[in-house]
């Protein structure tokens, strides 16, 4: 039985939040205000055969590999879910799921493609899946020239992509149009809230009350 199976059949108090958007409509900057509030949720940190960008860290923002070692991974069965896009390999390893789950935390961030959150939920309906929308076309390209680290043919390629990855927002419980950030963020932060009081997180304490006739303090 993997890590996900067993959540699926009885962590129910454990959050699993898939989040995903197309390229540059915001979804890191909204992952990082996320878990700035609320350090009892770890961020799954995926393996990926990409180059770092400007800035990042091996082992903080991507487990960085190359192609042969992440196929060796595939062959393992080491991953949750893995596509590739845009060209390059991603994957979230059974290893990050369990480090959460170790450590004590209340629920893990999943930044993934639609693909990775099609896999995941086959395993784990229960999972928690939101989808960042650009307000347009138009300020998707303006964000991702903005950014200034990929060149023409990257930012043509991660527009068209953009639509196919659109096109997928019936595999999402909600759908965040990040215009203004802040609200956007407030959004994210009620869904949260929101999937931490569902009733198959929260089945035990109505029990627990039922049975000793309290709930523990603290």
């Amino acid at each position: 039985m993997t890590v996900l199976d067993e959540l699926r059949a009885g962590a129910e108090d454990f959050l699993l939040l898939i989040i995903s958007s197309p390229s540059g409509a915001g979804k890191t900057t909204l992952c990082r205000k996320l878990r700035a509030e609320f350090p009892s949720l770890t961020f799954s940190v995926s393996h990926t055969t990409r180059k770092p960008r400007p800035g990042e860290q091996d082992g903080r923002e991507y487990h960085f590999v190359d192609r042969p070692t992440f196929e060796r991974l595939v062959e393992a069965q080491a991953f949750a879910e893995w596509a590739e896009v845009h060209g390059n390999l991603y994957g979230t390893s059974f290893a990050e799921i369990e480090r959460a789950r170790t450590n004590e935390a209340r629920g893990i961030i999943f930044d993934i493609d639609y693909q990775g959150a099609r896999q995941i939920r086959q395993r784990v309906p229960d999972a928690a899946a939101v989808f960042i929308l650009p307000p347009s076309f138009t300020v998707l390209e303006q964000r991702l020239r903005n950014r200034a680290s990929d060149d023409d043919e990257t930012v043509r390629r991660r527009l068209a992509k953009a639509r196919t990855e659109i096109e997928h927002y019936a595999l999402f419980d909600y759908l965040i149009v990040n215009e203004d950030l802040d609200r956007a963020y407030d959004q994210l932060r009620s869904i949260v809230l929101a999937e931490g009081a569902r009733r198959l997180r929260k089945a035990t304490l109505a029990e627990v009350l039922l049975r000793t006739g309290a709930l523990p303090t603290g």
